[in-house]
């Protein structure tokens, strides 16, 4: 029988009598989900080694764990040979079990057995060489291991499951395990907590590219071994148009958000239909989690784009912003739906961010074109002026042709995700927009300084222009989902130069002359006028993002007509147009050249 240590790295160059003594020292312990292993800064007493479960890795000041450990994994072993304390804190990810080996152990056997450590101190200079050089560990995997848990008072649809399940095999093997077909994969009546029983479940995942769990409708035993065994937890439940009020936690729900992080725990909405989503608001306020999703059970649609968020692969679409140049955000659109390219999630900055909540709300292209031009052209929704008290622009005016078009409708209850960036000036931080009324969103992203007063939330919080901060959120939308990306940025306008003599520039009382004279005007000096020079300012911020960009996301950067400016809204049909051409040719282009990201999207 081999030695559990010898698939093991740093055991790697013993002889197997050696790591049969390592071995033969070894003890095991079981650790429940969310159990501290060991504790940065706590001396390095033991060596542990995962037998099977899950740990994560975490360092002081940082949210997000640094690595992710599973079964054969040695766990503080660099810190253990040095003599050293811990680097960091090693919690278990879900029910676990490890073999643990003490410092008095350790030192007992190599006094038996001298040419363990003079092998192991070899191995441990080259692991000290790799830290050294920064090679970091992968930690952004698939969750393997996907509970199903009731939200709500109503049962979790057994349609949902059954189809969720379908589609998860399409990507690899799946084990469907309840408590009624426990049995023959945990012995019969025996005690779930036990290492056997976790240590069976566990290998699950070894078989299967998935292992989805179902609770029980009530909170038994095995409805709590099924949530701290997960990777990622999803709580299910039937909205309906006769929610009224807040939805309280289920004791399932409670118990989740006693194991888990927002980031491991997501919302799943079903409906019997399709059409337009209330009140997921109801649903979100007092639950902790990452994200939600609407399913409508008619087809697989919705929870096919669930499973790409799972398995990593859904597709994002991240809008610029730069003012009537956005227009072109349409043709692109245009363009990859046609070359088959559909997202699962979409978000923007200022005139991007109105794009993207248009696709979102299912519109489509040539509906947003004649939109565009009802609300700045015909509407002139940014040419009414005021007295420049708050703002050049009558923001009242701009508003209400925004309420016109995206008024009634919380981002919570679109079904495709969405977000907008802000620039907060309370916080003097950027604002991601997940919640609450889209139009006040979009408002928000798109309060340009100076032209449009701030928007004011209800707490007291300023809000501005997102370009100030993040004018391509391409970083934001790694942060709420892993896949590919397509990333809208415009070419950044060549130099140039203003033929203007600043001591011409009028003084008030010279220009109030010249501009109520009409044959006067004509002396005003040729310098950009005071919107002009806003958006210019605003438009500088576009450089950045290109150092968030993955290998699994496109780039597009479609030219700009000739002398267009960012406030040419009269010309928006033919940017559109033009930008639908070249989105055809470029699109063909990529996948001709075997562009992997573009690939892997269209696959």
């Amino acid at each position: 029988m081999s030695s559990p240590l010898a698939s093991i790295d740093i055991f790697g160059d013993l002889l197997p009598a050696e790591r049969a003594a390592i071995a033969a020292e070894l003890t095991t312990l079981r650790l429940m989900r969310g159990d501290v292993l060991v504790h940065q800064g706590a001396p390095a007493d033991a060596l542990f080694i995962v037998e099977s479960g899950r740990f994560e890795v975490t360092v002081a000041g940082e949210e997000v764990p640094v690595a992710e450990l599973g079964a054969g994994a040695p766990i503080g072993e660099i810190a253990f040979l040095a003599g050293g304390t811990r680097t960091a804190t090693v919690t278990a990810a879900r029910d676990s079990v490890v073999m643990r080996l003490s410092r008095s152990q350790f030192d007992a056997l190599c006094a038996r057995h001298p040419e363990i450590w003079s092998r192991l101190a070899a191995t441990l200079a080259v692991r000290l060489a790799d830290q050294t050089v920064g090679r970091a560990r992968h930690t952004d995997h698939i969750p393997r291991i996907i509970t199903i848990i009731q939200a709500g008072t109503r049962p979790v649809p057994s349609r949902f499951i059954e189809r969720l399940a379908a589609v998860l095999a399409r990507y690899g093997s799946l084990e469907l395990v309840r408590s009624g077909n426990l049995a023959r994969i945990v012995e019969a009546g025996g005690d779930l907590d036990s290492p056997a029983a976790t240590s069976a479940l566990n290998a699950l995942e070894t078989r299967h590219d998935f292992v989805l769990l179902v609770a029980d409708e009530e909170m038994t035993p095995w409805s709590e071994k099924a949530i701290r065994q997960a990777d990622l937890i999803l709580s299910v439940g039937t909205a309906g148009v006769d929610t009224t009020e807040m939805v309280p936690l289920t004791a399932h729900e409670q118990f989740a958000n006693s194991h888990f992080r927002p980031q491991s725990h997501r919302l799943v909405l079903i409906h019997p239909k399709r059409g337009q989503a209330k009140g997921a608001a109801l649903w979100l306020d007092g639950r902790s989690v990452g994200a939600h999703h609407h399913v409508a059970l008619i087809d697989d649609d919705d929870i096919e784009r669930l499973a790409r968020f799972i398995r990593g692969s859904a597709m994002g679409f991240v809008a610029c912003g730069g003012g009537a140049f956005c227009a072109a955000h349409t043709g692109l659109y245009k363009a990859m739906i046609e070359r088959g390219i559909s997202f699962d999630i979409m978000g923007g900055t200022s005139g991007g961010s109105a794009m993207a909540a248009a696709f979102a709300m299912g519109i489509s292209p040539e509906e947003i074109v004649e939109a565009t031009h009802e609300m700045f052209v015909r509407g002139k929704a940014l040419r009414r002026y005021t007295w420049p008290r708050f703002s050049l622009l009558d923001h009242t005016h701009f508003d209400r042709q925004l309420h016109a078009h995206y008024g009634g409708i919380d981002i919570e209850d679109l079904w495709i995700p969405y977000f907008a960036i802000s620039t907060n000036l309370s916080r003097h931080s950027v604002h991601c927009h997940r919640r609450g009324e889209l139009w006040a969103a979009v408002r928000s992203s798109g309060s340009i300084p100076g032209l449009l007063p701030p928007y004011y939330t209800p707490d007291g919080e300023m809000l501005v222009d997102g370009a100030l901060m993040d004018n391509v959120p391409i970083g934001i939308m790694h942060d709420l989902k892993r896949g590919p990306n397509v990333v809208v940025s415009f070419e950044t306008p060549q130099l140039q130069r203003f033929e203007v003599k600043y001591d011409a520039l009028p003084s008030r009382s010279e220009l109030l002359m010249r501009l109520l004279l009409p044959f006067r005007r004509n002396a005003v000096p040729p310098a950009p006028n005071l919107r002009q020079v806003i958006v210019r300012a605003l438009m500088a911020n576009r450089h950045g993002f290109e150092r968030h960009l993955r290998p699994t996301d496109v780039l597009l950067v479609p030219p700009m007509l000739d002398r267009m400016s960012v406030m040419d809204w009269g010309r928006h049909r033919e940017l559109y147009e033009a930008t639908y051409t070249w989105a055809l040719a470029e699109i063909d282009r990529l996948r001709h050249s075997g562009h992997a990201a573009l690939q892997s999207i269209a696959e």
